[in-house]
């Protein structure tokens, strides 16, 4: 199944109507929807290091198109040499037609990239109908060249949904283009 044309479009003409057959609602506003999309980057060298996490920051801006915003540490952890306020990532939190770019982004460019790539785990739902996916390195984004990366890191992507289960989540994702292992027809 291909993503040709946008995904806020596709969802409207394609995804409501086979949700609603496939889950009987009798109403539009009852089929699951995504609501964010969550970037993180968690960098435990950039506590000691300030470089890092400035450039974590900016590569995760070019990614998302968004400003990111540094985490903090919320507690000193003495074994790790940790001291609260000390930066330990970035994140990003996309709605509305950036979350839709990213996602479409995401499934047509990025998840390809990955090397012997077979489908991403149907398995990594939280029990409420979100969806977390962990990429390896940052530099699979077409925003981020191979030059600029010092350190390569992984991120998590997580996608928040409104379906109550995890099989409504699981075909709103699987209509909306995400290459699951076993599941795609």
């Amino acid at each position: 199944m291909t993503v040709t044309k946008n995904l806020k479009e596709r969802y409207t003409s394609e995804v409501v109507p086979a949700m609603q057959e496939k889950f009987g609602y009798k109403n539009i506003h009852q089929v699951p929807k995504l609501v964010k999309i969550v970037l993180n980057m968690g960098v435990g060298e950039a506590s000691h290091n300030s470089k890092i996490a400035e450039a974590i920051e900016h590569q995760l801006t070019k990614i998302a198109g968004q400003k990111a915003v540094v985490t903090k540490a919320k507690k000193s952890i003495a074994s790790y040499k940790l001291r609260e306020g000390m930066p330990v990532g970035a994140m990003a939190t996309l709605r509305g037609e950036r979350m839709y770019d990213f996602l479409q982004k995401l499934i047509c460019v990025v998840l390809p990239r990955i090397r012997d790539f077979r489908g991403v785990s149907a398995k990594s739902f939280d029990g409420r109908g979100n969806y977390t996916l962990g990429l390896k390195e940052q530099a699979l984004f077409p925003e981020i060249s191979y030059e600029e990366v010092d350190l390569v890191k992984g991120m998590n992507v997580s996608v928040i949904t409104t379906a109550e289960t995890d099989d409504e989540a699981r075909e709103l994702l699987r209509l909306l283009g995400m290459p699951f292992k076993g599941l795609n027809k």
